[in-house]
């Protein structure tokens, strides 16, 4: 059977989500991050949690280190994640652990229809942004449709400055012109799909590869609450946020 009806901005399409959480936590002193708890659960379920409950998810890849790989799938039956379809093994660099989470939704079929179409969509989440909101995930799937990607973003509220190896100033780009980009990043699957199996050089986000495939790409807003949880210091910042939206 297809996937029900949703309301837009999904449509009838199908869309699935890569969850990014095979990083190693290196800034992180130490500190496993996905799995410090935090308001009672670990911080990796507060980024499931919000795609889980989204009506316009029909799937999810969690890809993880593979030493996590157990916890990971214990996590998704404690947390009764059923559009979680697969748990897979990350890879050396981000590109390939997301290259890995497409090949897992490309797998993945409801009945005859298999994943693939080309008016399938693909939302890449970093598992360190625990404060996404349905309101984000709405708007990146709106956005996307106009061009067939889209990423999170947020202005950037201080002056930028380009610099040499020495540490030189080399240039101020004008600050209205600079968005900092978050997750997630919604694409057309097939777009998504060809961008990666061109490959190429190291990628810091998903939008690279498609922009050097020569796809427009659209910045829709995110939201300066939806940090990425990277240092310990980020740790108490995300808990408050959380924190204030469980009270609103």
């Amino acid at each position: 059977m297809p996937p029900p009806n949703r309301p837009d901005p999904a449509g009838d399409a199908r869309v699935g989500v890569v969850i990014a959480a095979a990083g190693e936590s290196r800034r992180m002193g130490g500190v496993d991050k996905l799995f410090t708890p935090v308001l009672g659960k670990p911080l990796l379920a507060h980024a499931v949690d919000a795609f889980q409950s989204s009506p316009h998810v029909d799937a999810i890849v969690l890809v993880m280190r593979d030493e996590l790989r157990g916890q990971g799938e214990s996590l998704v039956g404690e947390r009764g994640w059923d559009k979680v379809i697969e748990v897979v093994s990350g890879g050396q660099r981000r590109q390939d652990s997301v290259q890995r989470g497409l090949a897992a939704l490309g797998r993945y079929a409801w009945g005859r229809y298999a994943w693939g179409r080309y008016d399938d969509w693909v939302m890449v989440h970093d598992g360190a942004r625990p404060c996404v909101t349905q309101d984000v995930i709405a708007r990146g799937l709106e956005a996307a449709r106009e061009t067939g990607g889209a990423i999170a973003a947020v202005p950037a509220k201080d002056t930028i400055k380009a610099v040499d190896r020495d540490r030189l100033v080399t240039d101020t780009p004008p600050r209205e012109h600079l968005w900092q980009v978050q997750t997630p990043q919604v694409f057309r699957y097939d777009i998504i799909q060809a961008a990666y199996a061109a490959g190429g050089n190291d990628a810091t986000d998903d939008a690279s590869l498609v922009e050097r495939a020569g796809h427009r790409v659209k910045v829709f807003m995110g939201a300066y609450e939806n940090i990425k949880v990277t240092t310990p210091e980020d740790l108490p910042l995300a808990e408050l946020f959380l924190r204030r939206r469980a009270k609103e």
